[in-house]
C-alpha cells in the first residue's frame, strides 16, 4: 500500500508542481496587489487632489459617462482618501448601429479627483508585459494560468480547480506517507542541516509538508471553492442549507443592460436600509452587472474594499429596473453553510486575519514554491539514479 501511496504522490505532484509554483509565487505578490499596483503605475492610483465625498464622486462618475457614451461604470468607489486618484472598472455599452457591444481598448479608468479628466487607462488582464499589466497579469495567472476560455466555458479556473482537486488528495497521502514507522514519528518532523545537500533538500519536502501541512489543506481547499464554485456549493448545499445567491432567480442576458434606476437613486435605498438595519459601516462602492441589472452597494470603510480583516464586508442587491431590493449578502449571517462558502475568500488570501493573515499568506506562497522545486529535484535525482544503475547493470 506505501508502495502504491508512493507513486500517487509521485505522478500527483510531478503533475501540479509547475502550477503550484507559479501560483506559490503569484500568490505572494498578489497578496500585496493593491500596494504593489499603485507603486508601479501611480498614474492610475495617485494624484494630488485631497479626499472626495460621495456625491462629488457620483457626479464625475456622470460626466465621465456623458463623455464617453461606450463605456458604463461596472464599480464605483464612493470615496477617495487624500492623494488619490478615483479609479473606475468600467464595461462597453450596447452599440445599436453593429449590433454588439461597443470595443473598447481599456476597462479601468483612473480619473483627476479635480475636473474629472482621464489620467490613465489600462486593459485589466490582458497578456502582457507592460509596467500596467504586470500586476493584473500575476493576478489571472494564479488562478487561470492565462488559460483562454473556450466553448463558453472559463477552461482556466477549471483547470486550476482540477489541480486544486489533486493537490486536496494529495495532501492526506503525502501525510500518510511522511511517517513511515509510528515509533520514528520525529524525524519527519526534522531537518537534518549537517548532513549533505540531498538528505536537506528531502527534508524540507518531506518535514516541511508537514509543518505546513494544516495550511496547504487550507490553501487547496479554498482553491477548489473558489475556482469550482458551482461544484462546492452543490456538493455543500447537498449535506447542509444555502441561501439563494444573488443570482439566482435571474436571467443572464447576453445584451448588456442599461439601468432604468439611477446610481444616486439606489445609493440613497441602500444607505436608508442600512441605517435601518444599525450597519455602522459606510457605503463604499456601488456596483452595477449589466448581464443581470443588478445594482449592488458595498459597506466599508475608506481602504476596505476586500475586507480589513474577518469574512468580508456587506452588500445590498438591487434590481436596476425597479428599484426593488433583491438580495444581500452579511457574511456574518445566514447559515452555517453560508458562513462557509463566505470564509473562502479571506482564508485563502489571508485578510481574515488581517495583516498578519497577509503576511503569513505571502510567506506561505514562496514555501509552497519551495516544496514544488524540492519534490521535483527528489523525482529527478532518483530517476537519475535508477538510470545510471541500470547503465552500470548493462
Amino acid at each position: 500500500m506505501r508502495r502504491l501511496l508512493g507513486r500517487l504522490h509521485r505522478w500527483a505532484g510531478l503533475f501540479i508542481a509547475v502550477f503550484l509554483f507559479l501560483s506559490g509565487i503569484s500568490g505572494a505578490l498578489i497578496a500585496w496587489d493593491r500596494e504593489l499596483d499603485s507603486w508601479l503605475n501611480p498614474s492610475l492610483f495617485k494624484s494630488d487632489s485631497a479626499a472626495l465625498s460621495a456625491q462629488r464622486i457620483l457626479e464625475l462618475a456622470n460626466q465621465f459617462e456623458t463623455a464617453e457614451p461606450r463605456a458604463r461604470i461596472k464599480n464605483l468607489p464612493l470615496a477617495t482618501q487624500a492623494g488619490e486618484s478615483l479609479t473606475l472598472t468600467v464595461t462597453p455599452t450596447w452599440d445599436a448601429q453593429s449590433n454588439r457591444v461597443h470595443r473598447l481598448p481599456f476597462n479601468q479608468v483612473s480619473l483627476n479627483p479635480d475636473n474629472g479628466t482621464i489620467q490613465a487607462t489600462r486593459k485589466w488582464g490582458e497578456l502582457s508585459f507592460s509596467r500596467e499589466a504586470i500586476m493584473p497579469f500575476l493576478y489571472k495567472l494564479h488562478y487561470t494560468m492565462h488559460i483562454p476560455d473556450g466553448w463558453g466555458i472559463k477552461l482556466g479556473t477549471w483547470f486550476m480547480g482540477i489541480v486544486s482537486i489533486v493537490w486536496l488528495i494529495d495532501c492526506f497521502v503525502a501525510l500518510i506517507i511522511a511517517f513511515p514507522h509510528r515509533k520514528a514519528w520525529k524525524k519527519s518532523f526534522a531537518f537534518r542541516l549537517t548532513s549533505g545537500n540531498y538528505k536537506l533538500n528531502f527534508d524540507l519536502h518531506r518535514s516541511g509538508g508537514v509543518w505546513l501541512w494544516g495550511l496547504l489543506l487550507i490553501m487547496a481547499l479554498t482553491s477548489i471553492a473558489m475556482n469550482l464554485p458551482e461544484v462546492v456549493r452543490g456538493a455543500v448545499g447537498y449535506v447542509a442549507e444555502l441561501t439563494p445567491t444573488r443570482y439566482d432567480g435571474r436571467i443572464r442576458t447576453k445584451r448588456p443592460i442599461a439601468p432604468e434606476i439611477t446610481r444616486e437613486t439606489i445609493l440613497a435605498f441602500a444607505v436608508a436600509e442600512a441605517t435601518k438595519r444599525g450597519w455602522k459601516e459606510p457605503a463604499g462602492a456601488i456596483h452595477y452587472n449589466a448581464p443581470y441589472n443588478l445594482y449592488g452597494v458595498s459597506f466599508f470603510s475608506p481602504g476596505n474594499a476586500l475586507g480589513a480583516a474577518g469574512l468580508g464586508n456587506s452588500v445590498l442587491y438591487y434590481d436596476g429596473k425597479t428599484g426593488a431590493l433583491f438580495s444581500e449578502e452579511v457574511p456574518t449571517a445566514g447559515t452555517a453553510a453560508d458562513i462557509f462558502m463566505a470564509a473562502q475568500f479571506p482564508l485563502h488570501s489571508g485578510r481574515i486575519a488581517g495583516m498578519p493573515g497577509r503576511i503569513l499568506v505571502s510567506v506561505l506562497g514562496i514555501l509552497i514554491a519551495v516544496l514544488s522545486v524540492t519534490g521535483v529535484v527528489i523525482w529527478a535525482r532518483k530517476r537519475a539514479a535508477r538510470r545510471d544503475h541500470a547503465y552500470k547493470t548493462i
